[in-house]
């Protein structure tokens, strides 16, 4: 369970889930690039962007520069391995209160840093959070845990 509890990360997602850390995108990413460049694909594209129906390979040279990000686009090291946003707010307070995860702070229903997360998760984090405080370390690893949730919106708006 160690290395499964090690993936939890402070704010209540897991980072076992995560793209970047099992680099599954980049690794297609990277492989698609290669294939690519040895179809000299650059000059299909460029020749096809002058026909109407296929005005859309215009772009190509910034869909292969996307391809080049997301290759880079790893983290090898979980967020309790210094993996993640090295500016991460959520992982110093837990670090400064000395708790494993928000999970045990009393505030995170409320927390404000947790809100950079909405855009890309929604509230999988606090439901997240929620079963962690609830059914604990083991429960949470035992269950699904949720990378993406769409947020309700509040009562009476």
């Amino acid at each position: 369970m160690s290395k499964e509890k090690d993936l939890i990360a402070y704010c209540g997602l897991y980072c076992g889930d995560c793209f970047a850390h099992e680099g599954k995108v980049a690794d297609l990413a990277r492989d698609l690039r290669k294939e690519l460049r040895q179809a000299k694909f650059d000059k299909t594209a460029q020749y096809l962007s002058t026909l109407s129906f296929f005005a859309v390979f215009k772009n190509y040279k910034q869909c292969y520069e996307v391809l080049g990000a997301l290759v880079k686009f790893r983290c090898k090291k979980a967020c309790r391995g210094g993996g993640g946003p090295p500016f991460c707010k959520i992982r110093k307070c837990c670090q400064r209160k000395e708790i494993e995860g928000c999970w045990q702070c009393g505030e995170f229903e409320t927390c404000e840093k947790l809100d950079f997360l909405e855009p890309n998760h929604g509230d999988a984090h606090i439901k997240n959070l929620r079963k962690l405080r609830k059914a604990g370390i083991a429960g949470f690893l035992k269950g699904k845990k949720l990378w993406w949730s769409k947020k309700r919106p509040a009562r009476g708006k």
